[in-house]
């Protein structure tokens, strides 16, 4: 892991956070492992302190849990639990795009398709870190230009505990690639300013990730019972 330089107290714990957030997102600490204080500061070259806030932060944010006497684990989600949060995002952004597609100013339109642009420069690299990030600001922005503050809150702490599994959804290549396709979809509906397109897009983007993240956890879980 690489090592965070920051001088400045606040960018400290900022980028320490994002570092391991970073981690759990890209399943560098696996789902149900333990988050151990000191192994994690003596990695990142920190002190335990702006660990701590970072696993506070990311309590708060669904990805790590805080457990009585084991203390912070890697959030682990039941198939029955992942299903039904997908369901919920389906429609949080379905509701979200209707809304950002009425609402979006064209400041907002030439930032994303910016963020498109880059994002499209990712995939072509298959650089899929990087294709991640951008892809979440994408999801976001378009949150963010439904200028509804409660949908917005609530689109972000349900999705926290579903980033992992959505950013394993594009390992896949065929459906990564659908997935870029969906987006440009996206882009193009927002300019249109078609409102009920741009749901149904948004509605059927969430539940393709849904279904490949289903299966992917049902084959895993085939493959462990075949070890044991």
């Amino acid at each position: 892991m690489s090592v965070i330089e920051q001088p400045n107290s606040q960018n400290l714990h900022e980028a320490t956070f994002e570092k391991l957030r970073s981690l759990l997102v890209e399943g560098k600490i696996a789902p149900g492992s333990k988050l151990n204080e000191r192994e994690l500061a003596e990695s990142l070259n920190v002190s335990r302190t702006p660990i701590r806030e970072a696993i506070r932060r990311l309590a708060a944010e669904g990805l790590v849990e805080l457990i009585a006497n084991r203390g912070a684990i890697a959030v682990q989600l039941s198939l029955e639990d992942v299903l039904n949060t997908f369901d919920v995002i389906a429609d949080l952004e379905g509701f979200s795009g209707e809304l950002a597609a009425k609402n979006i100013s064209d400041a907002t339109l030439s930032e994303l398709e910016a963020l498109q642009y880059e994002m499209m420069a990712s995939y072509a690299r298959r650089d899929l870190s990087s294709y991640y990030k951008l892809n979440l600001r994408i999801h976001h922005l378009i949150n963010q230009a439904a200028n509804n503050s409660v949908l917005s809150k609530l689109f972000t702490q349900v999705n926290a505990r579903i980033e992992a599994l959505r950013f394993r959804s594009n390992q896949d290549g065929v459906k990564w690639e659908k997935a870029v396709e969906e987006h440009q979809e996206m882009l193009d509906a927002l300019k249109a300013r078609d409102s009920v397109r741009m749901r149904r897009i948004m509605i059927q983007h969430v539940r393709n990730k849904r279904d490949v993240v289903a299966h992917l956890l049902k084959s895993e879980s085939t493959l462990e019972t075949t070890k044991s």
